[in-house]
């Protein structure tokens, strides 16, 4: 049996552009045939990951740039540059059968995810190794001259957010982290198009006989209520940490809090649009996640004073009552909300004051399905 935490959230974001496309305008989608707009799983799902990271104190990076890491750490020991950046590269060409292979630059062919505390490990191996590495590396094809194991040890090493997000690298067998969390597209639970913003800025130098702006341009923008989903099986997450349900816990608490308190930055300075979600809404099930997107396919319309916020809340509780009746209730072990209205939503479960309460409830419910109540 596996076990879920479902998390659902309803946000209003007024003018700002969270996650552009390659024009520079906000990404939409088409739903119930109308236009939406959508900030993508991977913009939000990005600064979920750091925000894990930073309270847990677990910083990993994904990135290509492994190789010159490396040689970095090394020359800062005193490694004359030629021989760390031949170091560096021999860490990607020693692992796997084929090596991780080097493009222009020194980068990896592929994208590694791994701990930040991966490249002080990396560099002790070629530290270790360093008279087999001076002795390689005036040859034209040196080939692998570093032992594979212990650097495929280092690059094989979880933090709580590759055991959260998984990882894949074909190229080292072993490596792969099935990933515990599902993070999907937010998207406006009305029709929504981006909108055109004319701007100037002026010359602060500019002489009293010169007229106009320094500069002028257009930019896009957009603003909505957007709902959110995000569901986190609990099983390979334990599973990912090694049968650690306390670990287990810590990192869910932290992830239900970062996706219920972060914002993609993007334009940050020029909108400031940091908000917090008008409603959450948390259920932990034995059986599979459910989303609730389905609540808006048709979209919202406005209500007598012209806001989205309030009839979203109320078509989402609407949806989930209609949801219980067709499931009976079945499979779930809790759900609960919190809202900023006074008045409860029944059909969301148990009424929690604040963010931190209802996570707090939703994890002891989990912990209660895994045996391990605390």
């Amino acid at each position: 049996m596996s076990l879920f935490l479902d998390l659902n959230a309803l946000q209003s974001v007024p003018a700002a552009n969270l996650n552009r496309d390659d024009l520079g305008s906000p990404k939409t989608v088409r739903y119930g045939n109308a236009p939406r707009i959508r900030v993508s799983s991977q913009s939000w799902k990005r600064v979920i990951r750091h925000g894990v990271e930073e309270e847990l104190g677990e910083i990993a990076a994904r990135t290509r740039r492994v190789p010159a890491k490396v040689s970095q750490a090394l020359q800062k020991e005193g490694w004359p540059e030629d021989l760390a950046d031949f170091a560096g590269r021999q860490v990607a060409e020693s692992v796997g059968k084929k090596g991780l292979g080097i493009e222009d630059g020194g980068h990896t062919s592929v994208l590694l995810f791994l701990p930040e505390t991966a490249i002080g490990e990396l560099a002790k191996v070629c530290t270790e190794h360093r008279p087999a590495l001076e002795k390689a590396a005036g040859k034209a094809k040196p080939g692998k001259v570093l032992p594979a194991a212990p650097l495929e040890e280092v690059l094989k090493q979880r933090t709580a957010s590759i055991s959260l997000l998984g990882r894949m690298l074909a190229e080292l067998p072993g490596t792969n982290v099935d990933g515990a969390a599902q993070v999907a597209h937010a998207f406006t639970t009305h029709a929504s198009e981006p909108q055109r913003d004319y701007f100037t800025a002026v010359d602060d130098w500019s002489g009293e006989s010169d007229t106009g702006s320094g500069h002028l341009d257009t930019a896009e923008f957009s603003a909505g209520v957007f709902y959110r989903f995000a569901t986190v099986n609990i099983t390979d997450l334990v599973t990912n940490l090694d049968g650690d349900t306390k670990a287990a816990r810590t990192v869910l608490s932290s992830f239900a809090d970062q996706f219920l308190m972060s914002l993609p930055q993007a334009k940050k300075n020029s909108t400031a649009p940091h908000t917090i979600p008008d409603l959450a809404y948390l259920a932990v099930r034995t059986q599979r996640p459910l989303s609730l997107a389905g609540a808006f396919e048709t979209p919202v319309a406005a209500d007598v004073a012209g806001g989205y916020s309030a009839p979203s809340r109320q078509t989402l509780a609407a949806y989930v009552h209609d949801l219980n009746r067709l499931t009976g209730d079945r499979h779930r072990a809790f759900h609960g909300h919190a809202s900023v209205t006074a008045q409860p939503y029944d059909q969301l479960g148990a009424s929690h004051d604040s963010f931190p309460d209802l996570i707090d409830a939703a994890l002891q419910a989990a912990l209660r399905e895994l045996g391990q109540e605390q």
